[in-house]
């Protein structure tokens, strides 16, 4: 399967340079590569990271685009923050083409909430906007990122998260309120990213989930639950899950790429030959 590590994994065997730790991810049979925080690498080193995966034929798995997590930046309709989201997608693009990325993250801020202190008064304005309103505008705003992306063919990935664990207050939770969002926004550029850990504490029955989800599901993420470390770490069946997954992408005749988006449950290179153990173990190819 198509799993792809991120910048930090593997530094203990692959060194410091993050271009040698993607050699050292291809070495050890890896076939794709995350890296969240491309936006933050200088152009060079975006360009270096694409040319060195094309060389490798490795596929450059997601980036984030946009995410917020403290303000209703989707949920409420205001003109600042209109301007921030587009400006962060329109640069997107220039990073993609550098590093040979089809996949951006969005994360469409949090939900529009009531605050009882003066200063988040007046900031927000005090008060909750209706739920249908909230959709309505997130729905709008998706349909502006689209029509920017779609002609680069570059797909935007809408995460779920969890708010028992990690990120509470957020808009997007659920995979099907995922899937709603992308069947409003109808666009090629407008997809879900399921990831397994979130949807294993937000929803559990992942199974089902994702057969209904699945025509809208572009992207995956792992990490297992609690801990949010490798698989087996944790309760998730992954070995069960994964093989679902590739059943379903080989009858679509499509590859889906898995983010490793968790941390390594022990350090070091002994840690690092243990996730590389772990994928191994449930790669259901």
């Amino acid at each position: 399967m198509a799993f792809a590590p991120h910048p930090g994994m593997f530094k203990a065997s692959g060194g410091k340079d993050v271009l040698d730790q993607i050699r050292f991810a291809h070495d050890q049979g890896f076939t794709a590569w995350e890296h969240n925080p491309m936006p933050n690498e200088t152009p060079e080193l975006q360009k270096q990271i694409g040319d060195l995966l094309e060389k490798l034929d490795m596929k450059m798995g997601v980036f984030v685009a946009y995410a917020d997590f403290e303000r209703p930046t989707f949920a409420v309709k205001k003109e600042e923050y209109r301007d921030e989201v587009l400006a962060k997608v329109k640069a997107s693009i220039e990073i993609a083409k550098r590093c040979r990325a089809s996949f951006v993250t969005v994360v469409p801020g949090t939900v529009d909430q009531q605050f009882k202190d003066s200063d988040n008064w007046n900031k927000y304005g005090g008060r909750r906007l209706a739920d249908g309103y909230q959709l309505a505008n997130v729905i709008e705003l998706l349909r502006e990122c689209s029509s920017i992306l779609e002609p680069q063919e570059i797909t935007m990935v809408l995460e779920p998260l969890n708010w028992k664990t990690n990120h509470g207050g957020v808009f997007l939770q659920r995979s099907d309120q995922a899937y709603a969002l992308c069947k409003a926004v109808d666009s090629p550029s407008c997809k879900i990213l399921f990831d397994i850990y979130h949807q294993q504490i937000t929803e559990g029955n992942l199974i089902q989930n994702i057969d209904q989800s699945w025509a809208e599901i572009a992207y995956f993420q792992s990490g297992d639950n609690p801990g949010r470390k490798e698989p087996g770490t944790g309760e998730i069946n992954y070995k069960r899950v994964f093989q679902h997954i590739a059943d379903k992408s080989a009858k679509d005749k499509r590859k889906m790429i898995v983010g490793m988006e968790h941390g390594n449950s022990k350090r070091g290179k002994e840690g690092e030959a243990a996730v590389i153990a772990a994928y191994r173990k449930v790669d259901a190819t």
